[in-house]
């Protein structure tokens, strides 16, 4: 118990807590503004998978994690652009297509690094992006380190959440925006193109999706291998329900959910005896507990997971 309550310990685990939570927090973003204009996107599992293997490769080729980042997050963009046109122009069922994502994605992933580096059991690395400490800010005694000396991506996730609630609460297309996954055929009447929103939602769900997936091969660990997702896109979609489908509440639920993975990772190398299967556990039956006691008592977006068609009156 000495060893888990020192400073040295405690500080770790708060650094880890925010780089575990930052892919988390960057999903459940981009799921926030897809369930906002209606649409309930389940593939964010198989769309971090795809940005995840299009980083890595851009990354190893080239040499640069940024170019790597922003591949992957256009990667993302492509392979939601299938679930786009199949549930908002053919007014597909968009759990059967999600869970389509989860499938597909994940296996074009797999072929295309094994068509590239062959079927070889050799780890294959690319470089990782540097942290960039804050001036001043990063030399402050224990919080430095913890808040202000990590990569660009982890800031620029952090600063979604204001710039996204701002957006949703305080402007006029923010509001526009949601009316369309309230009631989409007043918001129709309002002259407003739902549409068009819609697309642009999946674009930006796409983006901030694939942008997440990257990150793990670009920031948190240097290469790519099957399953290096491991559920955070279940994990992001659960985090959007504990928060209420607000942005305050989606960063306290990612935060959550990064200090149980990062408390499971340091139990494991504290504890000799309990098999690690049941510590890797933690996070995954965090997520069940939440869904269970706080996902039922409030519901999102009232025309969530239902199609819409321009011509219904």
């Amino acid at each position: 118990m000495t060893t888990i309550w020192n400073a040295t310990f405690i500080s770790e685990l708060l650094l880890s807590m925010i780089r575990m939570a930052t892919p988390i927090l960057i999903v459940a973003i981009a799921e926030l503004y897809s369930e906002k204009a209606g649409l309930v996107n389940i593939g964010l599992d198989g769309i971090m998978a795809f940005g995840s293997l299009v980083g890595f490769l851009v990354s190893y080729i080239t040499g640069n994690p940024y170019l790597g980042l922003f591949a992957g997050a256009f990667g993302g963009i492509a392979i939601n652009m299938v679930y786009a046109v199949c549930t908002i122009q053919l007014g597909a069922e968009q759990i059967v297509y999600g869970m389509a994502i989860n499938i597909f994605a994940p296996a074009i992933a797999s072929f295309i690094y094994k068509i590239y580096f062959g079927i070889s059991s050799s780890l294959i690395s690319a470089q990782l992006m540097k942290p960039l400490p804050i001036p001043v800010l990063s030399h402050i005694p224990y919080v430095g380190d913890v808040l202000f000396n990590h990569t660009p991506i982890v800031y620029l996730a952090y600063l979604l959440v204001p710039l996204t609630y701002v957006f949703f609460n305080k402007t006029r297309a923010g509001l526009n925006y949601t009316a369309v996954g309230e009631y989409p055929k007043a918001a129709e009447s309002l002259g407003i193109n739902v549409i068009r929103t819609k697309y642009i939602a999946s674009i930006i769900c796409g983006f901030l999706a694939g942008l997440g997936g990257a990150y793990l091969t670009t920031c948190y660990i240097s290469t790519y291998s099957d399953g290096v997702v491991s559920g955070r896109g279940f994990i992001a979609l659960s985090a959007v329900i504990f928060g209420r489908w607000a942005p305050g509440g989606v960063l306290l639920a990612a935060l959550l959910f990064g200090f149980t993975d990062a408390l499971q990772l340091r139990l494991q190398v504290l504890n000799s005896g309990m098999p690690y299967q049941l510590l890797a556990m933690i996070p995954y039956l965090c997520t069940l507990f939440v869904l269970a006691f706080f996902g039922i008592k409030k519901a999102g977006p009232k025309a969530n997971g239902k199609p819409y068609f321009k011509e219904e009156r």
